[in-house]
């Protein structure tokens, strides 16, 4: 089942990586009693994450602090070293960005949210996503019906639902 508006976000560890430190964070603990913003995309590195999806959250990153978010999330189904690595390289870490890695797809598909593409080498990735959450509960949810657009999830998109 797909998550929807209203649902609670699971209790799942993602993995993040600071300088040399690898760690789990349980994503339902690190936005319980906040305001958070929470992106889902099919791959780091990948054309449309990389040239539209991620820097539309890097963007708006000031202007959702503004409205009260305390935590703007990226969640991908990638290792937590290429997460790293693009949250460095991309700019999203020094926007403040959490760049958390869903490895092994617990999140993706506890949210039901999970796609393959055999032909990219695609398994189990996740739709891409946008959403806010208040104390853990889905407030607004955007989802793309076709992954190789960014329209609905971009940061600008749910900026103005916030």
């Amino acid at each position: 089942m797909t998550v929807s508006v209203g649902d609670k976000i699971p209790s799942i560890k993602l993995i993040h990586q600071t300088g040399d430190d690898v760690h789990e964070i349980d994503i339902a603990e690190r936005i319980a009693g906040k305001r958070a913003v929470i992106f889902g995309l099919p791959g780091a590195y990948t054309a449309l994450c990389s040239a539209a999806h991620l820097p539309s959250f890097i963007r708006t990153a000031d202007a959702f602090r503004a409205k009260g978010v305390e935590e703007i999330i990226c969640v991908s189904v990638n290792d937590v070293r290429v997460m790293n690595h693009w949250g460095e390289s991309s700019g999203a870490n020094a926007a403040g960005i959490l760049m958390l890695a869903d490895w092994d797809s617990q999140l993706t598909k506890a949210l039901g949210l999970e796609f393959s593409v055999p032909a990219l080498g695609f398994k189990d990735r996740m739709t891409r996503c946008s959403m806010l959450t208040e104390d853990g509960v889905v407030k607004v949810l955007q989802l793309e019906e076709d992954n190789g657009v960014c329209n609905f999830t971009a940061g600008e998109t749910l900026l103005e639902m916030a």
